[in-house]
């Protein structure tokens, strides 16, 4: 049944099989980072709790996704090793560092905060605890600009000089900020917010449908919709 099927197809379709899972948690968690943010303002500005009720409802669904999202990233990071041994050879001097620096500046900013946010709410101050909501959705916006930095260059790469048939690094600045990352990044995030919102929209439709008038899922679903537009 696998005549004609080389390594290469394999390899091909074990890492587009990572990838297409990978793709739909950090998706969904660059957008819902920041949909907790705001929910978390809401409530200290307005003390309605029905904000409230919402952040403690979409935290524990962002702390799951977030987790799968860091289980089937390092999946992903493992396979450039195993199925693309000769590419990472090639052009590991470049996007090493920018794997690296994603996981230095947003990835540790994440986790470190994360704990704060899903278990600091009666352990910290208010204050705090905005702090920390806050800097887990600036590292998701971090982290998805240094892997659109890799990814984009890849597709347009440039700031480089060949030497022994290896990318070596010759200008970060053209290397992070190639042609094609400031567009490749505004289209990531704007899609991870449209999927968070229609996800989030989706949610409070049906508790609306379902007879569940209650104020939280209408602020659900008006935010989403909200957003979307």
């Amino acid at each position: 049944m696998l005549s004609g099927i080389t390594a290469l197809d394999l390899a091909r379709m074990q890492f587009a099989f990572t990838v297409s899972a990978h793709i739909i948690f950090p998706a969904f968690t660059i957008g819902l980072a920041s949909f907790l943010a705001v929910l978390n303002a809401l409530w200290l500005w307005t003390r309605d709790e029905g904000y409230l009720a919402l952040f403690e409802q979409w935290k524990t669904v962002f702390a799951v996704v977030f987790g799968m999202g860091v289980v089937s990233g390092v999946v992903m990071a493992y396979q450039f090793g195993t199925n693309w041994p000769v590419f990472a050879d090639k052009v590991g001097p470049v996007l090493g560092p920018l794997i690296g620096y994603e996981v230095l500046t947003a990835f540790f900013l994440e986790a470190g905060f994360l704990g704060i946010m899903l278990f600091g709410w009666k352990r910290v101050g208010e204050p705090v605890h905005f702090l920390a909501t806050s800097m887990v959705a600036l590292g998701t916006a971090i982290s998805a600009f240094w892997i659109l930095s890799a990814n984009s260059w890849m597709q347009t790469p440039v700031g480089y000089t060949l030497v022994d048939g290896r990318f070596e690094p010759a200008d970060w600045w053209e290397i992070v900020f190639n042609p094609s990352f400031p567009y490749r990044y505004v289209h990531a995030v704007l899609g991870a917010y449209l999927t968070t919102a229609f996800v989030v929209g989706g949610v409070g439709a049906w508790h609306l449908l379902r007879g569940h008038w209650d104020e939280p899922s209408r602020k659900m679903f008006s935010m989403a919709m909200w957003m979307a537009a």
